[in-house]
Formats: C-alpha cells, structure tokens, sequence
C-alpha cells in the first residue's frame, strides 16, 4: 500500500528540518513524499537553498503523514489562514500529525495541541504552553497520533522513529544503515546544558527577535480561543 507523506514547504523554511526526516521517509518501500506549498513555484530556504514544491493545497492528497518542518518563515505561517486550514484539513484524517522543530508552533496555531505533550526547539520552548500544549523535553516526544520533534537535527531521528511506526522497527534500521547515521559531533555544545554560558546567550539572542514576534502572534491567538 503505498503511503502519502506530506511535507510543508514554505519561504525561509529551515531545510535541514525539512531535507533530514525527508531522506528517512521518501526511503520507506511504497512511500510517495509530497512537498506542499500554495503553488509550485520554487521557494527560498532560510540559507538560500531553493526547494521546488511537488504539489498544492488544493492538489495534495489525503495524507497518511504530515509534516510540519520549522523555520524562519513561522512566524508568517502563524497567521496565514490557508495554511492554517491546509493543516487542519489534512490532520483530521492523517493517521500521523508531526512536526520538526518550531513546525511544532503552527501546529499550535492550528489548534493541535491543546491537552497534548510536545516539544520544539529549546529556544522556542516555552511558547508551546500558550497553545495549550504539555511541553516536553525530548529529541522526539510522541501524543498519541502526535509525533514532534526537536530543534533542526532532531529531525532524523524523528524521521527514523515515524518509520519504524510505518515500516516496524527492522525497516528503521535498514534505513539508518543506509544513512551511516552515527552522529559523532566534534563538540558537545548541542544542548543549552552542555554548551557554555556564552553559546547559549548568542544562540538566544539571535532568536530573540522571532520568539519574541511568534510570543506576541500565540497570546493574539490564545485570546480568541478564550
């Protein structure tokens, strides 16, 4: 049977959130994976990578994944009602409802969190409870039909826990193998705990400004579900 996946593709989206659980999942036997956007024109990843959707909206299946990926570009989808209504569409009848990193945050404003555990990137962590959600720590946190991961790197192994959700865990491994994924870092800096005072002020204040915008975006939206 073959299996619908469906990733967001959006402008300023992080690839890397995006590219990583996409080279996991496009792997599984009978898997079609769809990049979804409002047209197919070519959009420009926050570090300039340009990604070309393979689909619509409106064309895009009924899809067995979706997959919301993070980014610069959230703090626009957080307010744009097509996208909104996209995610809320596809969602009712998706057996699995995920996100990577702060893809974690639209799903927020889609109204998909409330009552559920979740996490997204450290930095942007603590917006998760204005929409209601359970925040959790994790590289992948798993609801239910909810699966969320972490910031940006996260992905892969996000990507590697919905396949052997997909495929069994077996199938998994296989594609890890295939990957050579075995993460050996030249620096434990990958968390706010193990990286110093001094990194963990500079990755913060180089977020400071979109945390701040998508803070401000979470209690407009918070107010109208009161």
């Amino acid at each position: 049977m073959t299996l619908q996946i469906g990733f967001l593709v959006f402008p300023e989206v992080q690839q890397l959130d995006l590219t990583g659980p996409h080279d996991v999942l496009a792997s599984l036997p009978g898997a079609t994976a769809h990049l979804v956007w409002k047209t197919t024109e070519p959009v420009r990843s926050s570090n300039g990578l340009v990604l070309t959707p393979s689909t619509t909206y409106q064309d895009c299946p009924p899809l067995d994944v979706i997959c919301v990926p993070g980014g610069g570009g959230v703090t626009h989808l957080l307010q744009d009602a097509e996208t909104i209504a996209f995610i809320q569409k596809q969602a009712a009848s998706a057996r699995y409802v995920t996100s990577v990193c702060t893809g974690a945050i639209v799903l927020g404003a889609a109204g998909l969190l409330r009552g559920r555990r979740a996490t997204t990137h450290w930095a942007y962590h603590g917006l998760l409870e204005l929409f209601g959600a359970v925040p959790t720590h994790g590289r992948v946190v798993r609801d239910g039909n909810l699966i969320t991961g972490g910031g940006v790197t996260a992905g892969i192994d996000f990507g590697l826990t919905v396949a052997a959700e997909l495929a069994g865990e077996e199938e998994a491994r296989a594609i890890q193998l295939r990957l050579e994924y075995a993460p050996a870092p030249p620096f434990d800096s990958g968390t706010p705990e193990a990286a110093t005072p001094a990194v963990v002020e500079r990755v913060r204040q180089r977020s400071e400004k979109a945390v701040t915008a998508q803070r401000e975006i979470a209690l407009k939206i918070a107010a109208q579900w009161r």
